[in-house]
Parts: structure tokens; sequence; C-alpha cells
């Protein structure tokens, strides 16, 4: 036993930039555990950054002169930020408040449909069901409320909106103008002995960039289509719900099986079991469909080349650990997890150490 811990620490840590990729990798995940909500705004301008360097390095690629090509294209994006904002926000904001006021009734005629069932009215307790359904009208109003209050007293405070409007763009522009400048700053503070780091990190970089580039184009397309086929449909809260099924792709498997429960409820509540609902299902299907098998290996041909099983480990550890930021970068975290097992060395040169072992 003692042998096969010896010969596997020689394996996997002979190596001495094993030990320093090791190291870093360690230090960044305490780091982020540790100090994650005070380093969020940080993480978003990285996020912006990554976003905007593929605009910004086709500008320079045509001569546009970087300095330029930045403050060009950080503008237009606050621009554009604002714009969507104020357009979008009130709108997606009444339709939320109206949807809560609707619950209650949502749920009376899902109580009535089913006392009304004749198949099952020798089966189901009406006495039972109305007092279960008592109890979630009860739970989800008292719900909403705290929602509601928290989110406008606790998460949306005056002083995160000034760290955010005002820090994160400034983060973003340095980050993009001086780019250059902080890749040798921060290749000074590592360790010289970084062969197996950085090949790592060549590999991660480039696909970071792919993926949150790949993701903002995916909600773009799967939301804007979304919010025309319900309005074209007549399907109330059309904005609120093709948000939700745009956002919805932040999470791969388990966001499309969630939002599809008030997609379907809304519809059923407004149309019944009737040609009307079955056209909302299966436009909405159709655009899942779209989603999973054109638009995803398209812009993910690389990044999801991973099992289904291990992208939903992903992001249930991930997203655990880190919240939304663990679950909107799960994919990427585990191609690095892929990458760095690639990467680590699996043999060692016999020739040039000698097991402790076998001085004794």
């Amino acid at each position: 036993m003692l042998d096969f811990i010896i010969n596997w620490y020689h394996k996997r840590f002979s190596d001495p930039d094993a030990i320093t990729l090791a190291l870093i990798l360690v230090f960044i995940f305490f780091g982020l555990v540790l100090l994650g909500d005070i380093l969020a705004p940080v993480i978003v301008a990285l996020v912006i950054a990554y976003l905007l360097e593929w605009p910004i390095s086709h500008l320079t690629c045509l001569g546009v002169r970087r300095s330029l090509a930045v403050g060009a294209v950080v503008v237009v994006f606050i621009c554009l930020c604002i714009i969507s904002f104020l357009g979008l926000t009130p709108l997606i904001w009444h339709q939320l408040l109206n949807l809560i006021n609707e619950i209650p009734n949502i749920i009376q005629q899902g109580q009535d449909y089913l006392l009304n069932i004749p198949e099952y009215q020798d089966v189901i307790n009406a006495e039972q069901i109305k007092a279960v359904t008592a109890s979630i009208n009860e739970q989800f109003v008292e719900s909403s409320k705290g929602l509601l209050t928290a989110s406008l007293n606790s998460i949306v405070t005056v002083v995160t909106l000034l760290i955010y409007l005002v820090l994160v763009p400034l983060l973003v522009f340095f980050m993009l103008a001086d780019k250059e400048t902080l890749l040798r700053q921060v290749m000074f503070l590592m360790p010289k002995k970084r062969r197996l780091a950085i090949k790592v990190w060549a590999e991660m970089n480039q696909q970071i960039g792919n993926y949150i580039q790949g993701k903002v184009i995916e909600i773009l397309i799967v939301g804007s289509v979304s919010v025309i086929t319900f309005l074209l449909l007549d399907l109330r809260y059309a904005v609120l719900l093709g948000v939700a099924v745009g956002l919805s792709v932040l999470i791969p498997y388990i966001g499309a099986a969630v939002v599809t429960v008030p997609v379907g409820i809304v519809a059923l509540f407004q149309f019944g079991v009737s040609p009307e609902f079955w056209y909302v299902m299966i436009a909405y299907g159709i655009i899942q469909a779209i989603d999973g098998n054109v638009i995803v290996p398209i812009l993910f041909s690389q990044a999801v080349n991973l099992h289904p099983v291990f992208i939903i480990v992903a992001v249930l550890f991930f997203g655990g650990v880190w919240g939304f930021w663990g679950v909107f970068f799960a994919i990427p975290l585990a191609t690095l997890v892929k990458a760095v097992i690639n990467a680590w060395p699996t043999s060692y040169d016999a020739s040039q150490m000698q097991s402790p072992v076998g001085k004794s």
C-alpha cells in the first residue's frame, strides 16, 4: 500500500510544473470561495470584457487603433444596455406583478379542474385537495411578498447599483485597454515552473471567450424567438415568459425543464385543454429542439464536448459552491477539470529519481 501511494505521488507530483498548477488552482478556488461576494464586480467586468473582446479584435484587424476600438465598443455596449434596461424592465416587472396577483386564481382553477375529473371522483378526496390548494396558495402569497420585499430592500440597494454602474464599466474599460500590461503583470507574479499552467490557460482562455460569446448569442436568439412566438400565439405574459425561456439556457438541461412549468401552466389556464394550448406547447417544444440540436452544436461545438451527466454534475457542484456564477461557468469549469486531467503528468522518469523505498 505504501509503495502504491509513493508511486502515485511520484507519477502525479514529481513534475514541479504540476505542483505549480495545483497550487494555482487551489489558490483560485479558495480565493473565490472566500472573496466571491467582494469580487463580484470584478467577475462581472471580466465576463463583459471577454464578450467585448471579439468585436474589438475584429476592429483592430481592420486597422482601427485598439484604444479607439475599446472606447467605441464600450460606449456602444453601455448605450445598448441602457436602452434594453429602460425598454424591457418596466414591462417585465409589470407582467411579473400581474402574474403573481393571478396565481391564486390559477390555483383555484386547478382545484376546480381536479375536482371535476369524472374518472377520479371516487378516488380524489375533495377536502384533501381543498386543504392542499389552500396551503399552496397561502405559502405562495407569503413567499411572493417576501421575495418582492427582499428584492426591493436588500438586493437592489443604492450602494450595489452604484458599485455596478460605476465600477463595472471602469473595470471593463481598463481590462480591455490595458490587456497586455495586465497579462504581463500576472505572468510576473506566477512561479517560474509554470509550463502546465500556461498550457491549461491557453486552452481555457479561448474556450471561456467562445463560451461567453456563444452563451450571450444563444440567450438573445432563444429569448427573442420565444417572445415573438408567444406574442403571435397571443399568450399572456409573453415577454416575461420569453425572457425566462432565454435565460433558462444558462442552466443546461435543468433550465429548460424548469421553465416548461410556468409556460405550460399559463397556457393551460389561459386556453384550457384546447388546440391553442397545444399550439403553444408544440411551438415551445420546437424552440427547445432547435436550441438543443442546432444552436448549441453550432455555438459550442468544442465547449460542450462533455457527457450530459458530467454537465449536470458540474452545474450542481459549481452552482452549490459559487451560486449563479458557478452555474454560468459550469461548462467551462467542467472543461477546465478535463483539461487539467489531460495535461497532468501520469508518468515519471525512474532513472532520474529513486523511490525512497528503494533506498531502504
